[in-house]
């Protein structure tokens, strides 16, 4: 067995360890790293989480990229069609990273009832939507279904607005949309509500209602192959703009490409400062611990003052003596990342199935804290934690090095 590692293991196994003056001192050394530790999985995995819910909401709503007219990139209803008939429709062959590609329109409407009215946006889709992607918000009722031939009346509301309007689920809804010419009569649909959704969103919530593409076709007087924009998913989030960039450099000149990033720039900015606050968070942690260690690390040597001298006398270099007690703070910190781990994990876990934190939906668009529980970060943040903290502590060692054999064993 190595001569540094065999040493520092009957130093702590020793009954006169346990009880010296050191102990308290380290068992503060193993608190502080398993705080540290239980803080920064938190962090790291409610951060990360309510960047990914939120997220996936937008998606969910919008695509991760959108492909329409440059008329309009600015405007929450389609005002100039496009031609359906692309050589990127269905399927992005040129592109891998685009998974899938959706025909969408918006048209503008008023949903009345006898006792109140509420302004929405009525989007179109097809039957084949990403509505996966929409299942998880359901809260009652059912996503709608489009038949192959003619027009389905079925759409999906908030429960916001259901609750404004005072419907709900199976009811019939008039809805009022403009027509092109402000002195022709507007168009009136009678849509039945099949299903209600709450993203938590007020962007979506308060306006959004989702049906059959076919009718914005026939009030804007479109053939079939017209539709208002098309709505895409890539396989890496991560990368979205450099594949919105690519997206655009393989369509026709006439169309743009607006990431959700970009089209719902303040909310990604929001997110970002998630990243802020768990750099800032980590560095803390683990400089209150590295503190504690440094410590402990440094109480353990001048409690062991007279044994260095006694290793140095007998010819033990320095730098092995200093392996030993650096191995003795090392099991320190892996003994309270243990239990950091299990305490942080845990916590994670019964926030994950149980949801005990709760959120404002205002302020964080969620009404339970999300939690990410990630592996590669588990043991990203583990390695940082014991590199930092070892790296660290290697410059307090340097003070064996002036301790002195004869003066060190003549102490009392």
């Amino acid at each position: 067995m190595n001569f540094e590692i065999f040493v520092s293991k009957r130093l702590a196994s020793s009954k006169n360890y346990k009880n010296s003056v050191s102990a308290p001192i380290i068992k503060i050394a193993i608190i502080a790293v398993i705080l540290s530790m239980v803080m920064i999985l938190v962090s790291v995995a409610t951060g990360t989480g309510l960047q990914e819910k939120i997220r996936d909401k937008i998606t969910s709503f919008s695509g991760h990229i959108t492909v329409s007219n440059f008329d309009n990139n600015r405007s929450e209803v389609t005002l100039e069609p496009i031609d359906k008939n692309q050589h990127f429709y269905p399927d992005f062959s040129e592109l891998p990273d685009v998974q899938a590609v959706y025909p969408i329109a918006t048209k503008a409407g008023v949903i009345r009832t006898s006792e109140t009215f509420e302004g929405v946006i009525f989007k179109g889709v097809e039957a084949n939507y990403h509505w996966q992607y929409l299942e998880e918000y359901l809260t009652a009722g059912r996503l709608p279904v489009f038949e192959k031939e003619g027009m389905s009346n079925e759409v999906l509301l908030s429960e916001y607005m259901a609750n404004r309007l005072k419907i709900k689920v199976g009811d019939k809804v008039q809805t009022y949309f403009l027509k092109s010419s402000e002195n022709e009569m507007p168009f009136v649909r009678s849509f039945e509500v099949v299903g209600l959704y709450t993203s938590g969103m007020e962007q979506f919530d308060q306006s959004i209602v989702i049906g059959d593409l076919r009718h914005i076709q026939r009030m804007n007087k479109w053939s079939s192959d017209q539709i208002g924009a098309f709505e895409m998913i890539v396989s890496d989030f991560d990368r979205i703009d450099e594949i919105s960039d690519n997206v655009y450099t393989h369509i026709p000149s006439e169309l743009n490409t607006t990431p959700i990033t970009e089209k719902y720039y303040n909310i990604f900015k929001w997110l970002e400062l998630f990243d802020t606050n768990i750099y800032i968070i980590l560095s803390l942690m683990i400089l209150v611990a590295t503190i504690n260690m440094v410590v402990a690390l440094l109480v353990l040597i001048l409690e062991r003052t007279r044994m260095i001298g006694i290793m140095k006398s007998f010819g033990v270099k320095n730098w092995s003596i200093r392996k030993i007690f650096l191995f003795q703070a090392t099991y320190i910190l892996l003994r309270g990342l243990f239990w950091g781990n299990l305490i942080g994990i845990g916590l994670l876990l019964i926030q994950k199935y149980y949801g005990i934190i709760t959120l404002d939906p205002a302020q964080y668009y969620v009404k339970e804290a999300p939690v990410n529980i990630q592996v590669v970060h588990i043991v990203w943040v583990n390695l940082a934690f014991i590199l930092i903290c070892y790296v660290i502590m290697i410059v307090p060692s340097y003070i064996i090095t002036n301790i002195k054999p004869v003066q060190s064993i003549k102490r009392d």
